[in-house]
This record gives C-alpha cells, sequence and structure tokens, in this order.
C-alpha cells in the first residue's frame, strides 16, 4: 500500500499547540493554526508524553485510548492533559481521517530492570507501577538514528549519552540504539534541574515541607513543577537565554546557571557508568542546540571523561555538526531535535505498514 504523503504532526506543550506538517521526503513546515490546516493531510500523529506501561507501539485513538491517557495524566499533569486538548481539537478540524498517538515513554521500554526499578517496597512496583518511565525518548530516538550518521559508524557497539536541555531537561544512555538507562522517571519531574520543574530533591525534604510547613499537596505540586528549577534558583527565569544575559551582574541568575550544569554533569557522569563508558556526547532541543556556554559549562565539567571542546566550534555550532577538540577521546555532537519526523514515521509504519 502506498505510505501516507503528509502527516500533520500535534505537539501539545503546557501553554501552547505546536503544528507541522511532515512530508514524504520528510522535509517539515510549521503550520500557524488547525484552521489553517491545508487540504491533503491523511493522517494525524500526536506526541504523548507519558504511555506509562499500557502503551509501547504507537496506537489509534479511540476512546478508549483517551481514557487511558486521561487516568496517565496524574503522572504527567503538565503534559497529558494538554495532549488531550490537542487530541480532542484536532479531532473536531480533522474528523474523517485516523489520529494516533505516539509516546514518549516508548522508546525508554528497554531500561533493564538494574535501571527502572526503585528501591521502595514491592507492592508500589507490582501493583501500583511505581517504577522509572522515562521521557523525551521521541528525541532521544532521532538522536540514536542521527549520531551515527554524523559519527559515520554503526549504532552497533556506540555508546553515546544524550543531554535533551530544552524546558524540561533529561539525560540518556543509549547502547546499540537502545535505552538503557535515564534521569526522568516515574513522571517528568525527576532528574535534573530544568527551567521551572526542581528535577530530584530528598524526598525527605518534601515531607518536611507537607508535615511541618503546612504545604498542601496542590501547593507543593505547583512550587515543584512550575516555580523550581531555573525560576526558583534565579527568582528571574527559567530562560536560560536571559540568565546567560544577567548572569555578570546578578548572583542568583549566575548561581542557578551553575547548578544547571553540575547536575546535568553529574548526570552525564552517572549515565555513563551505566553504558560502561562514552563514545559520543550529544546536545539536543532548544538550550541544547542554543547555547554553547551550557554546553561548555557541561563539558568542562566532564574532562575527567576525556571530553574536550573546541571552543570556536561550539560558539559558532549550528545543527548538526560535531564540536570536539582535536585532543577529545569523547565525540561531542549538537543535534537538531526532530520529534516531529520520529512521529510521523511511527504514524506511517502503523498505518501503511512502511
Amino acid at each position: 500500500m502506498q505510505r501516507v504523503a503528509l502527516v500533520l504532526v500535534v505537539n501539545a506543550g503546557s501553554t501552547s499547540l505546536k503544528l507541522s506538517l511532515v512530508a514524504e521526503d520528510e522535509s517539515s513546515e510549521t503550520v500557524p493554526s488547525l484552521e489553517e490546516v491545508p487540504h491533503g493531510v491523511e493522517a494525524v500523529g500526536h506526541r504523548v508524553v507519558h504511555g506509562g506501561s499500557r502503551f509501547r507501539d504507537p496506537t489509534v485513538i479511540d476512546g478508549e485510548v483517551e481514557r487511558q491517557i486521561a487516568e496517565l495524566s496524574a503522572l504527567a499533569p503538565l503534559h497529558n492533559a494538554p495532549a488531550l486538548a490537542g487530541i480532542e481539537a484536532a479531532q473536531r478540524a480533522l474528523p474523517d481521517i485516523p489520529h494516533v498517538a505516539v509516546f514518549d515513554t516508548a522508546f525508554h521500554a528497554t531500561l533493564p530492570d538494574e535501571a527502572a526499578v526503585y528501591p521502595v517496597p514491592g507492592r508500589w512496583t507490582e501493583e501500583w507501577g511505581v517504577r522509572r518511565y522515562g521521557f523525551h525518548g521521541l528525541s532521544v530516538a532521532w538522536c540514536a538514528e542521527r549520531a551515527p550518521e554524523l559519527l559515520g559508524q554503526p549504532s552497533e557497539g556506540l555508546r553515546l549519552v544524550v543531554c535533551h536541555l530544552g524546558g524540561g531537561c533529561s539525560v540518556t544512555g543509549v547502547r546499540d540504539g537502545r535505552s538503557v538507562d535515564t534521569t526522568m522517571g516515574f513522571s517528568p519531574l525527576e532528574g535534573v534541574a530544568m527551567a521551572t520543574r526542581s528535577g530530584s530533591v530528598d524526598p525527605g525534604a518534601l515531607l518536611y515541607l507537607l508535615r511541618e510547613r503546612g504545604l498542601s499537596v496542590e501547593e507543593l505540586d505547583h512550587a515543584l513543577n512550575e516555580e523550581s528549577g531555573l525560576k526558583g534558583l534565579s527568582g528571574i527565569s527559567g530562560s536560560v537565554r536571559e540568565l546567560e544575559t544577567a548572569a555578570p551582574q546578578d548572583i542568583r541568575a549566575r548561581l542557578a546557571l551553575d547548578v544547571y550544569a553540575h547536575r546535568i554533569a553529574g548526570a552525564v557522569a552517572g549515565i555513563t557508568a551505566s553504558l560502561g563508558g562514552v563514545d559520543a556526547l550529544v546536545f539536543t532541543a532548544g538550550v541544547g542546540e542554543g547555547s554553547s556556554q551550557v554546553r561548555a559549562d557541561v563539558c568542562g565539567r566532564l574532562a575527567f571523561l576525556g571530553v574536550a571542546l573546541d571552543l570556536d566550534a561550539n560558539e559558532a555550532a549550528e545543527p548538526d555538526c560535531e564540536t570536539a577538540g582535536p585532543g577529545s577521546s569523547v565525540r561531542v555532537l549538537v543535534v537538531k531535535a526532530r520529534e516531529d519526523l520520529v512521529v510521523a514515521r511511527a504514524v506511517r509504519a502503523l498505518l501503511y505498514g512502511g
């Protein structure tokens, strides 16, 4: 059967709906709104962040699938609820073509138990599903495909550490093209510091805030997701670009960027242990692609692993490129995020078998 020519990809964030058209030649263009989608779209692919243990593959959306995505909103409230709103809006605008959910968590289904299981009572894991799911899977999947092309070597045996640094941030270890460890866990709140999300915090501190300081669950949830990370540390903004501008005169902005780089570098080192070494370090997403300073700050902390940047190449970097210095034993890449392409391919494979 002939492949579908044009896929509309819907990526619903907490504050916006990003739409892109991916053609059969894998070129893409942004669509301003659902009302301006051109004729000829044959399928719609939806990025859904949390698929839990239920969704390991792309899935045609029906009422039952929507219900299960809604149930998982408790684990990813900033993401699954907007995704559902995007699905409903797109179905109203394009009711006569198939809609497919593609899940960020699916790429991490290969995590070994030692990386996926938390040291908590067994009932939590076995009955309630409290385990590491991992996120940014679509972005990491693209890097796992693109990096070998840029390096000129096959994915077999290749050990990658992928730093997806955007509004949300995660670090993932990829070996032989498969996820083996990652920093985000049960929810997209765990791991390194992010724009407004805290990343990992001592659970004892959270219990203290609930028990001794009288925070409600809702207040704690809001603070950790919306008022922490770079925004909480700086008191200014969750934007790396704004903090880099402010840092020379503002000690809190500088501290926020230092904590950010410190946590990311520490995560890279930990993931490297899971891989048994690292062949290439990959930076992707808005900050990973756009901030030469963050890349330099992270790589500077990883000199003990043999990471060395070509500072001029790093400063001038435009995806897709390499920025490692001549003495680096670890290749360093900047890769353009193409989650839209990964979604479009998944939709075509599911609906048209190719």
